[in-house]
Formats: C-alpha cells, sequence, structure tokens
C-alpha cells in the first residue's frame, strides 16, 4: 500500500467513502428523503437545474439543516485528525491527540460556567454564548499549557507539555465536577454531559464554513512544514541537522493545531479517539511521510465522523446518541487492536 498506486487508491477509496456518507447522511433522519430528492436539492441550490419539483420542505431539510452537519462533521473529522498526526510526531508519542494541551478541559470549563451559573457575556448573541466561552477557555488553556513548559531558553520539552497538559486538565476537571455537583441542577447536568459528549446537532451554515475555512488554511500550512515534521519524527537532533530550527517551528505548530482544536471543541463539543487513532491507521497504510500522511489522514477522519454522525442520528428512532459515544464504540477496539498488533510483533 506504500506504492504510489497503493496511496492514490486508498485515496480514491476515501473520497468514494466520504461521498456515499454524505449522501446517505442527507438522506436519512427524522423526515427520510430519496436520493432523487436530496440530489434535486443540491443541484438547484448549485445552479445546475431549475429545481422542478423540489419542495420548500425538502429544500429546508436537505440544504439548511443537513447540508451544513455534513460539511461541519466533514471539517471537524478532518482537522481532529491532522492535528492528532502533527502532535504524534512532534511529541514522538503515539497516545498524543489532539487534547493534549489540556484544550477540552479548558473548553469544558467556559462551558460549565456559562451553563451551570447562567453567565451572558456582552457583546455576544445568546445563541453564541457557549460557543465563545467554550473557546475562551480552550485557548485560556492552551495558553496556560504552554507558559508552564516553556524553559527559560524558551524551549518547549515534549515532556514537560505533556505533564503541564495532564496537570492542568486534572485541575479541570475538578472544577467542573465541583460546579456541576454543588450549582448544577439535574437539567443542567444533562445539557453538560451532551456537550461533553459532543453533538452537530446545532451547527449550521455560518459555524460550517468557518470550520471549512480553517481546515483548509491548517492543512496548507501543515503540508508547507510537512518536511520538517517528517525529520522531527526521528527526534530534534535530526530535525537540527537539516537546518530547521527546532524551537520556533515546534511553537508555531503547536499553536497552529491547539487553536484549529479549540475551534472544533467551541463549535461541537470535544470528540474523542478521532485524532488518536486516525493517524495510527493511516500510518500503517502510507508510511511516516507527512506529504502523503497528512491529506489522507484528513480524509479518514472525515469519512469517520461522518459514519459515527450518521450512525448517531439513526440507530434510535427519535434520539440522538452522543457522537462520542459512537467515535469511543468505533476507535477504541481498533486502538485495542493496533496495540495487540504491535505486542506481538515485538
Amino acid at each position: 500500500m506504500r506504492r504510489p498506486w497503493g496511496v492514490a487508491l486508498l485515496g480514491v477509496a476515501l473520497i468514494v467513502v466520504i461521498v456515499v456518507a454524505a449522501a446517505v447522511a442527507l438522506r436519512v433522519g427524522s423526515a427520510d428523503l430519496t436520493l432523487r430528492d436530496v440530489i434535486a436539492v443540491v443541484l438547484r441550490r448549485l445552479a445546475l437545474n431549475s429545481g422542478e419539483g423540489v419542495t420548500v420542505l425538502a429544500d429546508r431539510i436537505v440544504w439548511e439543516l443537513r447540508m451544513p452537519r455534513v460539511m461541519g462533521a466533514a471539517a471537524v473529522g478532518a482537522a481532529l485528525a491532522i492535528c492528532g498526526v502533527v502532535l504524534q510526531s512532534l511529541t514522538r508519542n503515539e497516545l498524543a491527540d489532539p487534547y493534549l494541551l489540556g484544550i477540552s478541559s479548558g473548553a469544558s470549563v467556559g462551558a460549565v460556567t456559562v451553563l451551570v451559573f447562567g453567565i451572558t457575556l456582552p457583546f455576544v448573541p445568546q445563541s453564541l454564548t457557549l460557543t465563545v466561552a467554550a473557546f475562551a477557555g480552550a485557548v485560556t488553556s492552551m495558553v496556560l499549557v504552554l507558559g508552564l513548559a516553556t524553559g527559560r531558553s524558551g524551549a518547549l520539552p515534549p515532556g514537560r507539555t505533556i505533564l503541564a497538559g495532564v496537570a492542568l486538565g486534572q485541575l479541570c476537571g475538578a472544577f467542573t465536577s465541583l460546579a456541576i455537583m454543588v450549582f448544577g441542577s439535574r437539567d443542567v447536568s444533562r445539557e453538560v454531559m451532551t456537550w461533553t459528549l459532543g453533538s452537530f446537532a446545532g451547527l449550521r451554515w455560518p459555524s460550517a464554513v468557518i470550520m471549512l475555512i480553517a481546515l483548509a488554511a491548517a492543512l496548507a500550512v501543515l503540508l508547507f512544514a510537512a518536511q520538517a515534521l517528517d525529520a522531527f519524527a526521528f527526534g530534534e537532533t535530526s530535525a537540527r541537522s537539516l537546518g530547521i530550527n527546532v524551537v520556533r517551528t515546534r511553537w508555531v505548530l503547536l499553536i497552529l493545531t491547539a487553536l484549529i482544536t479549540a475551534s472544533t471543541v467551541a463549535f461541537v463539543g470535544p470528540i474523542g479517539f478521532v485524532g488518536l487513532t486516525v493517524p495510527h491507521l493511516v500510518r500503517i497504510a502510507t508510511g511516516p511521510l507527512h506529504r502523503t500522511l497528512l491529506p489522507l489522514s484528513a480524509l479518514a477522519g472525515a469519512a469517520l465522523l461522518l459514519v459515527a454522525d450518521t450512525l448517531a442520528r439513526s440507530l434510535r428512532s427519535g434520539t440522538e446518541i452522543p457522537i462520542g459515544v459512537i467515535t469511543a464504540a468505533i476507535g477504541a477496539p481498533v486502538l485495542v487492536y493496533l496495540l495487540r498488533g504491535q505486542a506481538r510483533r515485538s
């Protein structure tokens, strides 16, 4: 599979999976539509036909409700996957994931503060208060972790960064648990639990477009830095020998991945296992070179979350399962299988 034709074949297969998964996601739901209805709505919106026979209800369901959710799910899955790739290379830690810097814990503090205490933010619409608070909490957590891990020389050792992230994550977890137990009602507790397991239910076009733009920009930057990431995978000494400024590159890439992750958490909540599992699976198929690993991981992450979100909406009639439950059910067994395979080969 590591031959060029094998990598290309994998890319084509992932694109096919994304297209099929997107078509199914647009068709199924509380109001099932035919594939012909979906295609007619999409073609009408793209000005490729007159839209004859398209009902107002079908147009609203497909384009205004389901399409932004599909685009957002694909963007979030791709973003989490490429962030996982970068962090695993920068830290040389196979267990690194996009929430390494305590981002999900910090976002949870912001979300819980708003939900439990009913805080409103000046100049922020009520509908965006939770998103803004979660993003602010995630960014604050990132700043604190990087500040704690930075040495006098400005270096950012991976080991110390991981420990700082773990420590701050525990502190944030203690705050959220205390706030919910002491001040939260049963309804608030249920709302917090739903948010912490992730959901695309409230995703609309503005949020989806922001995520797509952020993904495209991040992927372009990371592909430009692919050679540096290849060097980091072999250690800092190898990177320095190739003329790479290790400290500056690590800072830039860590901040970039942290901001992208913070954006995904702010819009849809924390979603586990995507950034941890997908890079391992793609790396087995393509090898460690980031010029192929990054785009294929993006495709695989998008496909995974599209499938997971469709399952979350359709497995139980009338009830939406949190997306984090689905990704854990898929990702945990895969990770266990990979670990057992490594154990047998060692």
